[in-house]
């Protein structure tokens, strides 16, 4: 039997599958063998970007917003609730790095499986990452 593989994507990864190509593409493909979770919080983020991200690219907010809500889809949005039982370890992880991005960290601490990030900050803090390729 396998076990089954799961990972947590931050802000930035869900905005790359929405301005770009590859990471929307990879989530598609291994929709079927991998798990993808994002704390409530980076979808807001994500979600509150779009306009300003999209005016500096010339593209049309609408459209990313549609792509978000497809995302929605392909990854499960796990609530404040479960993982705020992990904000204490996730803060000190993350205490001299951005420290708003605990509830990434709790949630990889809750779900026990790595982070997708391009993000800087979550190396060193002791949780298990991956990077696009």
């Amino acid at each position: 039997m396998s076990e089954e593989k799961r990972l947590v994507l931050d802000a930035n990864i869900l905005l790359r599958a929405i301005f770009g190509v590859r990471v929307r593409s990879l989530l598609e493909t291994y929709e079927d063998s991998v798990s993808f979770y994002t704390p409530d919080v980076s979808f807001s983020d994500a979600r509150k970007y779009i306009p300003v991200v999209s005016a500096t690219r010339q593209f049309d907010s609408a459209a990313g917003l549609l792509v978000l809500d497809r995302l929605a889809h392909l990854v499960e949005i796990v609530d404040q609730s479960l993982y705020e039982g992990y904000e204490s370890p996730a803060r000190e992880r993350m205490r001299s790095r951005d420290i708003a991005d605990w509830p990434i960290v709790a949630t990889s601490l809750l779900l026990d499986c790595p982070i997708w990030t391009e993000d800087q900050d979550f190396f060193g803090s002791g949780v298990a990452l991956m990077r696009s390729a």
